[in-house]
């Protein structure tokens, strides 16, 4: 069951839609069955796209742990001056 892009050539709508078997799409935006499948590029993983990957999420990560530190810390200090 594979999912195809396709371009509907009256309104010009991008859509993806899982095919089955024989069964003819048709666009969400008019309705029409004027399409045009798309190449779809397939999604490359390998190991320095994992690596890529694991780096952003830690840097994300650390950015948000001092976020949260940092919002704690003043959270005290505003309760200690209230307290």
């Amino acid at each position: 069951m594979p999912i195809y892009e396709y371009t509907c050539e009256d309104c010009g709508l991008d859509f993806e839609r899982l095919v089955l078997g024989r069964t003819r799409p048709s666009c969400p935006g008019c309705e029409s069955t004027r399409l045009e499948r798309r190449l779809s590029l397939p999604r490359v993983k390998s190991s320095s796209t994992h690596d890529m990957a694991m780096r952003a999420a830690k840097r994300r990560d650390a950015a948000q742990a001092r976020d949260r530190m940092h919002e704690r810390i003043r959270y005290e200090e505003s309760h200690d001056r209230h307290g």
